[in-house]
């Protein structure tokens, strides 16, 4: 039997037991997917037994995200340029790290707005967090010529504009303070949520979707709840909207593969599986 698992601390909140069981019911292998609670200072001896066979792999969560990439004896380039880890596995003795949150993210957008990167002239991200790295990192793939990252402390936004313009070796990324969104939206093709904001149904203060021009797209990390302030209002000025489910679900389908060499589907099925379990 294969056994794969997600490591955090805490980790009784993932929903990536049920995601990977669902497909590993589905697909009937003979295999698990456990949460492991692991505190900071037992990550070193975590990863050793996982060195050892103890698991073919399984991801990683908060906090471990960065401090994993230590015990790594290679980790991919997407991984590097992100500076984090959240997908392990065990590749001819070594342990093997990679990032599929920009993945995640991608194939989110790719399937439920089929060509929504066609206008790509620009894009506003709000938050400067770990989770916008990811994102940052996708949309310059992707092409987008300005990348505004607004956050409420512009340090932050910043140094992640600086580091991810020297490592993507672009200079599309421009932070600017979350209060000047409602002068630069009128330009912006797509805006994505990569901060808490949203979470529990919080809502940015003085935030204005009305300048957006009608062929904007408004997608939101958060997804509990599903549909977030920030959607809902881009709902009610005609906007086209993709929650953030989705990005959940697909980040987990490269490692399931890598570890039962099966590429899984996110199908409704499992989306509506999932969120029943909120």
């Amino acid at each position: 039997m294969k056994e794969a698992f997600v490591i955090g601390h805490p980790i009784a909140h993932s929903k990536s037991p049920l995601l990977h069981g669902h497909w590993i019911d589905t697909h009937k292998i003979d295999a698990t997917y456990s949460a492991l609670d692991v505190a900071p200072e037992k990550l070193s001896d975590f990863a050793a037994r996982l060195k050892n066979g103890s698991h073919v792999g399984g991801n990683v969560t908060v906090p471990h995200k960065e401090a994993i990439m230590a015990f790594c004896d290679q980790i991919s380039e997407t991984a590097q340029k992100i500076g984090a880890v959240n997908t392990l596995w065990l590749q001819n003795g070594k342990l093997c790290g990679d990032n599929t949150d920009k993945y995640g993210f991608l194939a989110n957008l790719d399937q439920q707005l089929h060509g929504w990167d066609q206008q790509n002239d620009c894009a506003i991200v709000l938050g400067a967090g770990g989770a916008a790295r990811a994102i940052l990192v996708g949309l310059v793939e992707r092409g987008y010529k300005t990348i505004f990252v607004l956050n409420r402390t512009i340090e932050r936004a910043d140094a992640l504009c600086q580091e991810l313009n020297k490592a993507l070796n672009t200079n599309a990324l421009q932070s600017k303070n979350i209060s000047q969104f409602n002068i630069l939206s009128d330009h912006a093709d797509l805006v994505v949520n990569t901060s808490a904001v949203g979470m529990g149904g919080s809502k940015f203060e003085g935030l204005s979707l009305k300048t957006l021009p009608r062929t904007a797209i408004v997608t939101d990390i958060v997804y509990t709840p599903l549909e977030t302030p920030l959607l809902l209002d881009a709902k009610a000025q005609g906007l086209r909207v993709v929650d953030g489910i989705g990005m959940l679900l697909h980040q987990a389908v490269p490692g399931f593969e890598r570890w039962f060499g099966l590429r899984p589907t996110v199908t409704e099925e499992l989306r509506q599986k999932i969120l029943g379990a909120n």
